[in-house]
């Protein structure tokens, strides 16, 4: 097949969406696939080698954010374009992503999602241009529903297939002030029957952008996420003295000051001698303060030498991080999609210990590799690790089986076949027989 795959970057922090796709797409071509990976707004970065192999960025972010403000910018020659999308200028703009006001992002969000009648439709002219001299394309793959203004002109123009994966989106669109949140929803609600089909990274987001955006169940698939398994290895020795791991953007999001005040609790409970906090992650610009207020936090309670940052580790670190943890905990404060850390800790042989909310349900209790405790509760997740911590060699034992199961079912081989599935149009890959089977269930 002849495949496209457009995935926005971040320019400066490592984002599971791009590691998906990157894997996805190189597992794709050696199964003989023509593909080619487009990066959008910013470049992507990954943890393994990138497989965009040369092919241009479009909806650079200055120039989407230019086009947004000004008229005068949608109608710049190509070479005013062409130097706005430098990428180290693109990666000095992702660093100031934050100044951009809540109202200029609700607008800017809306404009897009409208795609032809959007602001940027310059940009998707030229994508659409560039796509053309490609020659003929079978399926075009958006990463993500915020693409969805993209969907009716390709689909038109190219003469292909479209389909969009869902991971994420809501977290995002319900941070819009209003009126943008419930224009944003009602919009992709109506561009969704642009797309042929969507791809969900777990059976619990499915069933939520299904609902929310009205999608027929017929044209809702479910691919659970796989990665590429090589490296994640068991530690040969148990970590000595326990350590908690974290293994996400440091960010308010993914809990990490839930998961600070249980590791306080636990240090005065003292009931795991030399209990260490080992965390690990993205961490950008403007996650800083952040991080340093929980360090003042953790400094106030006699704490702070007992942690560990280690912020934007690279795939080798990582694993070797994971091999340093006794039990890993991202304890989201939002419905995580599906959570490719809990895969990764489980290919590694550590349990982890999650809310009982989102896909943490499925995959945790599907694939019986560790504890689920009560959301937004940093005394209930002190409870769940402590159990985890002085169970340790029951907890371990689990984990050793889940492992197991991890590395005979969230392979990128699999997710790769199941997409292919759903590109070629094929009935939902994950019947509920299949979706057991890859659970453990």
């Amino acid at each position: 097949m002849r495949i496209v795959q457009l995935t926005p970057g971040t320019g400066n922090f490592y984002c599971g969406n791009c590691m998906r796709d990157n894997a996805l797409v190189h597992t794709l071509r050696e199964m003989g696939h023509d593909v080619l990976m487009i990066p959008l707004y910013l470049p992507h970065v990954v943890d393994e080698p990138s497989e965009v192999h040369g092919t241009p960025l479009f909806f650079g972010g200055i120039n989407v954010y230019l086009q947004q403000k000004s008229s005068l910018f949608r109608h710049t020659p190509g070479w005013v374009d062409h130097m706005l999308d430098n990428h180290g200028l693109l990666r000095w703009a992702a660093d100031k992503a934050s100044m951009t006001s809540a109202r200029e992002l609700g607008e800017l969000t809306m404009s897009m999602l409208q795609g032809e009648h959007g602001r940027q439709n310059k940009e998707l002219t030229k994508l659409i241009e560039w796509l053309e001299e490609q020659g003929p394309i079978d399926v075009v793959c958006l990463s993500n529903a915020l693409l969805l203004g993209l969907a009716r002109r390709i689909k038109q123009e190219l003469k292909c297939r479209v389909v969009c994966t869902l991971s994420g989106e809501d977290a995002f669109l319900d941070t819009l002030i209003e009126p943008y949140r419930t224009q944003c929803w009602d919009e992709l609600a109506t561009r969704a029957a642009d797309v042929d089909a969507f791809i969900a990274v777990s059976r619990y987001y499915g069933d939520v952008m299904g609902e929310r955006m009205k999608v027929p169940d017929e044209r809702m698939h479910v691919v659970l996420n796989g990665i590429n398994l090589a490296g994640y290895e068991p530690a040969e020795t148990p970590p000595s003295p326990h350590a908690v791991g974290f293994l996400a953007r440091m960010c308010h999001g993914k809990g990490l000051a839930t998961l600070v005040e249980a590791f306080i609790v636990l240090k005065s409970r003292d009931r795991v001698p030399g209990l260490r906090l080992r965390v690990a992650g993205s961490q950008t610009k403007e996650d800083e303060s952040y991080v340093q207020q929980l360090c003042e936090q953790l400094d106030r309670a006699g704490c702070a030498g007992d942690v560990e940052w280690l912020p934007n580790v690279s795939h080798e670190d990582k694993q070797r991080f994971l091999r340093e943890v006794s039990v890993l905990s991202v304890p989201a404060t939002y419905g995580e999609s599906f959570g490719l850390y809990i895969i990764e800790a489980l290919a590694s042989g550590v349990p982890v210990v999650q809310p009982r909310c989102a896909a943490f349900v499925e995959l945790v209790e599907g694939l019986h590799g560790g504890i689920l405790c009560e959301p937004d509760n940093a005394e209930a997740l002190a409870d769940a690790l402590e159990i985890a911590l002085l169970r340790y060699d029951e907890m371990k034992s689990m984990a050793t089986a889940a492992r197991e199961r991890v590395h005979s079912h969230f392979t990128v081989e699999r997710m790769a076949r199941e997409v292919l599935d759903v590109f070629e149009g094929k009935n939902n890959p994950t019947t509920p027989a299949a979706e057991e089977q890859v659970t453990g269930r």
